[in-house]
């Protein structure tokens, strides 16, 4: 599809508290995909606070001439 390289990196999360935390708790009992459907509506939310809109591709419009035959 796309011939681009990707760039792995790893990251390691460091968190204060327990592991028993409730909201851990409660993500680990989601799949994958629960999750990540999560953080699109956190990423909306944010972007219409921030920004007023959800944000979209900007149009642009190439006008042509076309040769008459």
């Amino acid at each position: 599809m796309f011939n681009q390289k990707i760039h792995m990196d790893f990251v390691k999360v460091i968190k204060r508290g327990s592991p028993e935390d409730e909201d851990t708790l409660y993500w680990l009992t989601k799949t994958p995909q629960e999750r990540l459907s999560a953080v699109e509506e956190i990423r909306k939310s944010y972007n219409d606070w921030k920004y007023g809109t959800e944000q979209r591709f900007q149009r642009v419009y190439t006008i042509i001439k076309r040769q008459q035959s």
